[in-house]
């Protein structure tokens, strides 16, 4: 049996980053589903530390908050950083993508049609500083700290930020086009997309099949 279980609804939400991190590493893992009926009953939301999900599993070690999640796995996987400063970079990286989705999620679930052209247009304000991230680091050919592939903790490489592919992958698909302005963000995508084992998740229905959000909006 996979040694890893995650507990969520059947969309990618905030358990894609993970998934995606687990592909890349080549780890195997296991998915229980809940779907709305189930939740609404009421019986696994009561067992749940904070009343919502994700729920992860590493045998008998159960954790919940995805960021949380993404720290553990990258520091189980040795990809949270060679010392303390470059954890704490991954940190920053990692609170800086959090904020973006928080945004993306207010959108998405409170005011999707009178704040998208809005959200759109300030787009390229929340996306630059991703953009000076790596360029500081070795003039952005790289990863967004060191030289490896490392987790920072959310969503933005496996190991250097998982958001490209994962939080930033969803705001291509609110926003196509979103990334032309920024050449080296758009290159680090490209480059962690291009991953033999991420990629062949990516292209797969296990990726693929999987709404973005649990309302259908985009």
């Amino acid at each position: 049996m996979p040694p890893y279980t995650i507990t969520y609804f059947p969309v990618r939400g905030r358990c894609e980053a993970m998934r995606m991190l687990l592909a890349d590493q080549g780890q195997t893992w296991k998915e229980d589903v809940v779907t709305k009926d189930m939740w609404m009953k009421g019986d696994l939301k009561a067992t749940c530390l904070y009343g919502q999900l994700p729920k992860f599993a590493d045998g008998d070690f159960i954790l919940y908050q995805s960021n949380a999640i993404l720290r553990y796995l990258g520091r189980q996987l040795g990809l949270y950083g060679k010392d303390n400063r470059e954890a704490a970079l991954l940190d920053i990286a990692n609170d800086g993508v959090e904020d973006l989705r928080l945004k993306y999620g207010r959108l998405i679930y409170q005011n999707y049609d009178e704040g998208k052209d809005d959200y759109v247009k300030d787009l390229p304000n929340q996306l630059k500083p991703f953009e000076n991230l790596l360029r500081q680091n070795q003039g952005g050919k790289t990863f967004i700290v060191g030289d490896q592939v490392m987790l920072w903790g959310s969503r933005w490489e496996s190991g250097g930020l998982w958001g490209p592919a994962g939080v930033l992958g969803v705001r291509g698909a609110l926003a196509p086009g979103c990334l032309d302005a920024f050449p080296l963000l758009s290159a680090y995508v490209t480059r962690l997309s291009s991953r033999p084992k991420l990629k062949a998740f990516l292209t797969s229905p296990q990726h693929t099949d999987l709404p973005i959000n649990g309302n259908g909006k985009q």
